[in-house]
């Protein structure tokens, strides 16, 4: 590092050190332009344009002031004022705060100024080879982890992979592999990626919820966000040392983040069940910083932002606007007193190179002949944050609420109504319906499009709707008047949690009908079970015509244990008569045909609680065969289950 700096020529030095000190408002204005042209835009990828555009300026500004500095006469180290491209329209707009600064800008500083550049700029080498070192680690460490813990992912899983690949219209070659170092999907390398699936994602998602994750993983890779990511990592490294770069790459990450989310969407629909998902992953947030996770950003504005609850009101954007213009006005008074600080100590250095340059340089405008300007009136305010005034109306948007029932009510909860269109008539309507929600049932019954008439129609059909989480749920399942009448007619009588359940479940009338032509007849709670484990009327046929007429329970238990007409058949034909729950007993034990064709053929008789009971004791055909080695006859099935117990042919190892 020392090495690197002495062996800068003093002219390279002071140039280099001036563009990092000039970088501050530099950089400080691009983020208020940034963040003003974002707060004005609401699709995300024209955010991420614009984000991205940002720092690549930021980037290029320190550049173009090095080479401004560098390029000037080697003689002099005149500075001229327009070092950026951008210098010269930003100084028009800060000349309104020229006059406010003390005469006492215009005397010549200390040549020691210049004499510190030198050690500003081997700070900054010090920074950048420590940042340098630690993103070289982590490209060592994360393709050692790649090649030692990361295995290819199984078959089904690829195909799942290359169909969505296919569908994204991606053509390169892309490699799929599990592991057990990351906590949530990712993606890695740059000219050959690699999607890494964690177990805790395989075993703790949907096939649905996969299948959507891997879509954002995949839409990583077709934006080549892991190259743009190799450019935000350089540009955080070069300029470490600003945080308005950092907060521009963290929001270019966030707005990426958004970016996929919405190709995600687009590609296997059902933006609930990726909510799910993210809601699912928001504590796997370990991944390395070179990795395209699906958990990184801020996790909880995206799960908002996909339910439609992430946008920001009128009142909010120009807040946010406000506060750029001040910076970008703080900005613009910082750097033109740095340019006239670094005049005056180029002067201090050598005053006759000063008035050379000044010969052939445009004036710079100092404080104590500053160009006369007009004043600038006040910008109006806003017409949603202006005060009342003549023109508008008697009462604002807070009366109107508390005439409505809602008073107290905090900042977040104002901007929450506000931004879900919640009005005081909404309200209103919604108190004559006897219902009484605080803020938060307010706004979730507006997010669900929860109407008075809604509610109306759904009490018209005789439910006792009292609380808003059952009628925000029926609205969330989609569930609609004519389907709960259609149940009724059926003599189902479901209360309000039920409906929703069965709704969830995907009961219609239908299938309520078909149950019970296959001989069930059903209520609210058991044809949920039927349906959550996908009974249907020709396994109930099936189950019939083995001799079995079990009733909806029982049914249940059978296809839990994945007891099949074929498994009864086979039973039965052993000779065995089993009833509905022995049947389920004799699955859970793993008794098999051949098993009971194996005791049978020893000689034993037994009956099907007698066979369980075997079964259940760990008697096996080897057990049976050892104890007739030993001389043992006329032994039969509870004495061969004693003989067990005790462990009468253990040897010592097995003891």
């Amino acid at each position: 590092m020392t090495t690197v700096a002495s062996s800068l020529s003093p002219s390279v030095m002071r140039a280099l050190g001036w563009a990092l000190l000039h970088f501050l408002w530099q950089g400080t204005a691009l983020a208020a332009i940034a963040s003003a042209s974002i707060a004005l835009c609401r699709r995300a990828s024209t955010r991420y344009a614009i984000a991205m555009s940002g720092l690549v300026l930021m980037l290029a500004a320190p550049g173009f002031t090095l080479l401004g500095y560098h390029t000037s006469s080697s003689s002099s180290i005149a500075i001229n004022p327009v070092p950026f491209p951008s210098a010269a329209m930003l100084q028009k707009v800060a000349h309104a705060a020229i006059s406010a600064r003390s005469t006492a800008t215009s005397s010549q500083p200390s040549a020691a100024a210049i004499d510190a550049l030198p050690w500003l700029v081997e700070a900054w080498l010090a920074g950048v080879v420590i940042f340098s070192l630690r993103i070289a680690g982590g490209v060592l460490l994360v393709e050692k982890m790649r090649r030692t813990q990361s295995i290819p992912v199984g078959a089904r899983l690829r195909e799942t992979c290359l169909v969505l690949q296919r569908r994204l219209g991606l053509t390169r070659m892309i490699q799929y592999c599990e592991c057990a170092w990351l906590e949530a999907p990712a993606v890695i390398g740059w000219f050959r990626p690699i999607v890494l699936l964690p177990i805790t994602a395989l075993t703790g998602l949907s096939e649905q919820q996969l299948q959507v994750v891997i879509a954002h993983e995949l839409a990583h890779i077709k934006r080549l966000d892991p190259f743009v990511n190799v450019f935000q990592i350089a540009a955080e490294t070069l300029l470490f040392y600003h945080p308005a770069v950092w907060w521009i790459s963290k929001r270019i990450r966030a707005e990426r983040e958004n970016c996929c989310d919405d190709a995600a969407i687009s590609l296997c629909g059902n933006a609930v069940e990726y909510a799910r998902a993210l809601t699912l992953m928001e504590e796997w947030r370990r991944a390395p910083a070179l990795a395209m996770a699906v958990n990184r950003g801020p996790v909880g504005n995206r799960i908002a932002r996909l339910l439609g609850l992430g946008a920001l009101g009128a009142e909010i954007r120009g807040i946010g606007l406000t506060a750029s213009f001040l910076c970008l006005t703080v900005a613009l008074v910082s750097g033109n007193a740095l340019l006239s600080f670094a005049h005056a100590s180029s002067g201090a250095r050598s005053s006759a190179s000063v008035q050379a340059t000044q010969a052939s340089a445009p004036p710079v405008p100092t404080a104590s002949a500053p160009p006369a300007i007009k004043s600038i009136p006040a910008a109006k305010p806003t017409p949603d944050l202006a005060p009342s005034g003549e023109h508008e109306p008697v009462s604002s948007y807070i009366d109107g609420m508390k005439a409505a029932g809602l008073s107290d009510l905090t900042v977040d909860q104002l901007v929450a109504l506000k931004i879900q269109g919640v009005t005081p008539e909404y309200v209103r309507a919604i108190h004559e319906q006897g219902l009484h929600p605080d803020v938060d049932g307010i706004v979730g019954m507006r997010v669900q499009g929860v109407t008075p008439e809604y509610i109306r129609e759904m009490r018209a059909t005789g439910l006792a709707l009292t609380e808003e989480d059952e009628i925000i749920g029926m609205k969330v399942q989609g569930v609609i008047p004519e389907y709960v009448l259609a149940l009724k007619e059926l003599g189902i009588q479901p209360d309000a949690d039920q409906i929703i359940g069965m709704k969830v479940q995907g009961v219609t009338a239908q299938y309520i009908l078909d149950m019970r032509a296959a001989g069930l007849h059903v209520d609210a709670d058991e044809v949920v079970g039927l349906k959550v484990q996908g009974v249907t009327p020709e396994y109930v046929h099936g189950l019939h015509e083995q001799g079995l007429q079990p009733d909806a329970d029982e049914v249940v238990g059978m296809r839990v244990q994945g007891v099949t007409p074929e498994y009864i058949r086979d039973i039965r034909a052993t000779g065995l008569k089993p009833t509905a729950d022995q049947i389920i007993g004799m699955r859970v034990q793993g008794v098999t045909p051949e098993y009971v064709k194996a005791l049978q053929s020893a000689g034993f008789k037994f009956d099907v609680d007698e066979l369980i009971g075997a079964r259940v004791e760990g008697l096996t055909l080897e057990f049976i065969e050892r104890a007739r080695k030993h001389g043992f006859q006329d032994l039969d099935l509870d004495k061969l289950i004693q003989l067990k117990r005790i462990g009468a042919f253990d040897t010592p190892a097995e003891l």
